[in-house]
């Protein structure tokens, strides 16, 4: 006997990020050098997995400029920005965009990854995994070293543009 099964058609991608701008998420910027240069971008799909060990997870899409960079990489530095950082998130999310030139602060850390001046807080990580979903890559790293800035109030990205709370 065979049971046929339906199942229900896949969400429309237009409703799918509809439904995300209603949610309020952080924004960070990853930084890395693959021995091409520094390149960074904006991010919003960070999230902590693990405390023990400390591993983190964000996503990018695989046409951003910036996936090949990280898919070559060992490391990587994100930045956790704050209110005072609208225009440096904005820079990093610009394609295109010379994301390191003036007025850009930064510096390489001893380990040679780019590092952000002024950034609420930073963790440098060891890629340990990529994976891809969908159009995007999931990266997974472990977190080798941490720093804490003069946070304030956080930035956050809702409705498609910057908020502080």
């Amino acid at each position: 006997m065979t049971i046929a099964t339906s199942r229900p058609a896949p969400v429309d991608a237009t409703l799918f990020r509809q439904v995300f701008r209603r949610h309020a998420a952080g924004v960070a910027v990853v930084t890395t050098d693959a021995g091409r240069g520094a390149a960074g971008v904006t991010v919003t799909s960070l999230t902590s997995l693990s405390a023990e060990p400390a591993l983190l997870s964000f996503s990018l899409t695989a046409t951003s400029s910036v996936w090949p960079h990280i898919r070559d990489a060992g490391s990587a530095v994100v930045h956790l920005l704050d209110a005072r950082h609208t225009a440096l998130a904005r820079t990093f999310a610009t394609s295109g965009a010379d994301r390191f030139a003036a007025p850009t602060r930064w510096r390489r850390l001893p380990t040679g990854e780019p590092l952000l001046d002024d950034a609420a807080a930073w963790l440098r990580i060891a890629i340990e995994h990529r994976h891809p979903a969908g159009q995007s890559h999931l990266v997974i790293g472990r977190v080798e070293e941490a720093g804490l800035g003069d946070g304030r109030s956080p930035l956050v990205y809702h409705d498609g543009s910057y908020h502080a709370l």
